[in-house]
């Protein structure tokens, strides 16, 4: 596949930031993950897992409540927000220091925020990725005050798969330039279309080369496409994201076991993660970060978020015992 040349501005841009990061301790495929000698691996909670709650106006629920109702009702002490949530706050430094305060007081972790609806970052017209670009700074802005790793971007585009990847790879480049001198992450997420192929994501992150850009594996969203279903086997395409990982998904839909999760039944076949598998390939990598909770099941949400938790601290219960005791 081609790749695209770097500039000699690019490539002094690219050593000065690896030097950066190097200096800060913030190198490498583990550089966001927050180790405990206690367990393989902490839980956090994405903010999606409550989205019917927070878009419900009768729920008195919104984003400035979720750090306390992850802490108070599930013991979870890191938050990942999602951007709609408070679409119009990004640049609100009182709203922001208010929802900084409340973690502080709580002992919670702001991980990190999902960004959405900001414009198709590998979009083909050149001026419209540019605005795109752009429009992401404020919240590359608003993580770094909020105390975030990263942000979570999506890398959509169009064209023929090698157009899309060189599209796709421009826009990250220059929004992790922009967010690369503050120690920001951009983190891109397999959320359909041709980022829900894991080697093209993973070859597209290659195709950045920058550190501070890598991906967000979510174990349920490997459909490329849902009609007709095209599914990238879920295990390769976590194989091949992990190397770039910077945060990991654990989406959960309906819990047909101790570890298996079952993302979706289409025409008598089931799309699922067997979590005990799938951890132990992210625990393989040498991350030991947040893994957070994305509850998208059609039940109570309050209940699939328990239920989640308790599905991993099952997995994590079990890949700490020695490999002749499981």
């Amino acid at each position: 596949m081609p790749k695209t040349p770097f500039s000699s501005d690019r490539r002094q841009f690219l050593q000065a930031s690896s030097a950066a990061f190097a200096a800060t301790g913030l190198f490498g495929s583990r550089l966001f993950a927050n180790e405990s000698d206690d367990a393989p691996f902490k839980i956090s909670l994405a903010e999606w897992s409550l989205h019917r709650t927070l878009r419900d106006a009768s729920s008195g629920v919104t984003n400035m409540d979720f750090p306390g109702i992850s802490k108070n009702e599930f013991g979870i002490d890191g938050v990942e927000y999602v951007n709609q949530f408070f679409k119009d706050k990004a640049k609100d430094n009182k709203y922001l220091a208010e929802l900084k305060t409340r973690c502080k007081d709580l002992g919670v972790n702001s991980v990190l925020i999902m960004v959405d609806g900001e414009g198709a970052l590998g979009d083909p017209d050149d001026a419209k990725r540019k605005q795109a670009v752009e429009n992401h700074y404020q919240w590359v802005d608003a993580a770094k005050f909020l105390g975030c790793h990263s942000i979570r971007v999506n890398a959509s585009s169009r064209g023929s798969y090698e157009e899309q990847q060189k599209l796709a790879a421009d826009g990250l480049r220059k929004l992790s330039e922009y967010a690369a001198p503050q120690g920001l992450g951009v983190i891109v997420e397999n959320h359909g279309g041709l980022s829900s192929n894991g080697k093209w994501l993973s070859d597209t992150i290659k195709m950045v080369g920058l550190d501070n850009c890598g991906t967000l594996p979510d174990f349920g969203n490997f459909f490329v496409n849902r009609n007709p279903p095209e599914w990238f086997d879920n295990y390769e395409g976590v194989e091949l994201m992990m190397p770039y990982a910077k945060a990991v998904s654990a989406k959960t839909h309906d819990f047909a076991g101790d570890f298996l999760v079952v993302h979706a039944n289409i025409d008598g076949k089931a799309y699922q993660t067997d979590y005990e598998k799938m951890m132990s390939i992210v625990l393989s990598h040498g991350y030991h970060g947040y893994v957070g909770i994305e509850y998208e099941g059609g039940g109570d949400e309050y209940e699939g978020i328990r239920k989640s938790k308790a599905l991993l601290e099952r997995v994590a219960a079990k890949l700490s015992q020695p490999v002749s005791a499981r």
